[in-house]
């Protein structure tokens, strides 16, 4: 028996959000997202100063390439052939403050010359790496990407063993393999090199097959077609409204009440709000067993950080588009923090990011700090405004050596910290992409719903970890997915009714 479609209420209008709304109209639901801003995104997002847009959030996206994987679900929320994608043939430079470059490059077998000849005391281990790069390069994904299908788990077989030895690894543990110092520094040693090997080679795979490109326009650019579809398609965006409860009765979401007090019934609740957020204070904690407990104790969350973002007058396209520097003395950031190494990115391969000539170029130092910039700007604006012209004095010190006369051509200096992140989205502890992604919580998404709550489900990187607008995506699809089973109606997106004008 089916049954017809009802309401759906999102909570949230961020990537995941926007994503589930889409599906939920293709599929016959009234949807409606309810976003706190003024502007959809969430943490995909970026910000205008004096003619300068800094970018916070895409610098690839996993789907860029027709016919890799991905690229076929993305086309059922956005029309992706009207993108413009690049594909930097370096992914990252590193330099040290002595001038010592390596070049990271995109293309497997270049890569592999360029590291052979900076190191060739590593050259077992750096064969080694270019051959699992390649490897995974051909791994053949079913359409929907994830979960597996039988069929795609037995076309890669060959590939499972080295699947399975990358990530059982930390991106930190693979790189003790080898001794060249900038190779090794490649590998990291902070947080997020505590993710599975797996993930890095993975990602470098996706861009050694042009499957991992820029968008130009950088998250704009994919956010806003999404939610023009959604509007197309008959979608309700709500901005600048902001949930304060999900109305539960008889055991069942039925809607949700907003911040001015306004009540909107609806057949199935969705939460694409932040996790800790939704459980514990728009549900009041009522939902919650053993397992969601120990999940919000014991996961680790990705750190928050700092940016500092400058609009240089100069045209910087001789640098790198990433470009890490080994710092002889570490940056102290904030109590308990000190950076060992600092990662710029020149935007000079996206012009919609500055005026003609000039360069936008941003810095991103992790922390998890996150009480430290909540307090000092909630009580100590005046120490809190030093900080920031602190850390950005530090950062541009640190460029100088690397834009010599840099401090001259500076147009604009903009620092956002966690205490930005977290008024922004609410993203819990500053989080840049929720739960971090490591060998022991693998690469399957948590469960999205509560337990002895019926007709709610949650999506986004609370769900998902290792975050990014994918995870958004696959989070969205499998939700609305689940919902439409239950309620016996078809799932199937309509990919004809992406493609409009506005996107």
């Amino acid at each position: 028996m089916s049954y017809k479609p009802g309401k759906v209420a999102i909570i949230g209008g961020g990537i995941a959000g926007l994503c589930a709304a889409v599906y939920a109209r293709q599929c016959g639901y009234e949807a409606e997202v309810f976003e706190q801003h003024e502007s959809a995104g969430g943490l995909a997002t970026s910000w205008h100063r004096d003619g300068y847009t800094f970018e916070t959030c895409l610098h690839w996206l996993l789907g860029s390439k027709p016919g890799g994987a991905l690229h076929s679900t993305w086309q059922e929320v956005l029309d992706i052939e009207r993108l413009t994608f690049i594909d930097p043939p370096e992914y990252v430079r590193l330099e040290d403050e002595r001038g010592e470059q390596l070049s990271i490059y995109t293309d497997a077998d270049r890569m592999e010359a360029e590291l052979l000849k900076a190191a060739p005391e590593d050259a077992v281990h750096i064969r080694a790496f270019a051959a699992a790069v390649r490897r995974l390069s051909g791994l053949r994904m079913s359409e929907e990407f994830w979960p597996p299908s039988l069929r795609t788990i037995l076309r890669n077989l060959p590939s499972l063993p080295l699947l399975r030895s990358l990530s059982k690894l930390t991106i930190e543990e693979y790189g003790k393999r080898f001794h060249h110092t900038l190779l090794k520094a490649f590998f990291g040693s902070d947080d997020i090199s505590g993710m599975p090997a797996l993930a890095l080679l993975l990602s470098l795979a996706w861009m050694s097959e042009h499957n991992a490109g820029y968008p130009i326009g950088g998250s704009r650019a994919v956010i806003r077609p999404i939610a023009d579809n959604l509007r197309h398609i008959g979608g309700n965006l709500r901005l600048g409204t902001q949930v304060k409860r999900i109305i539960v009765h008889n055991g069942a979401a039925v809607g949700v009440e907003t911040a001015n007090g306004a009540s909107v019934e609806a057949d199935w609740v969705i939460s694409a709000a932040d996790g800790h957020a939704t459980i514990y204070e728009l549900l009041g904690g009522k939902y919650i067993d053993e397992t969601t407990d120990r999940i919000y104790r014991t996961l680790d969350t990705f750190p928050s950080y700092l940016q500092v973002s400058l609009g240089l007058a100069r045209n910087l396209s001789a640098h790198g588009g990433l470009v890490t520097r080994l710092l002889d003395k570490p940056l102290p950031l904030d109590p308990g923090t000190e950076l060992k190494q600092a990662s710029f990115r020149f935007f000079h391969f996206d012009p919609t990011l500055a005026p003609a000539g000039k360069t936008a170029v941003t810095c991103f130092l992790p922390t998890r700090n996150f009480e430290f910039w909540t307090k000092l700007r909630q009580f100590e604006p005046a120490r809190y405004e030093l900080e920031k012209h602190r850390v950005a004095d530090s950062v541009i010190a640190i460029l100088e050596k690397s834009v010599p006369d840099v401090r001259q051509s500076i147009d604009v200096v903009d620092v956002s910290t966690p205490a930005t992140v977290i008024r922004y989205t609410g993203n819990w502890k500053g989080s840049m992409q929720g739960w971090l992604m490591t060998p022991g919580t693998g690469f399957r998404p948590l469960r999205h719903t509560l337990p002895h709550l019926r007709r709610f489900l949650m999506v986004g990187h609370w769900v998902m970890p290792g975050g990014g607008l994918p995870a958004g995506l696959l989070s969205a699809r499998a939700a609305i997915r689940s919902l439409c089973k239950q309620d016996h109606v078809p799932f199937a997106p309509r990919r004809s009714e992406r493609r409009n004008e506005a996107a």
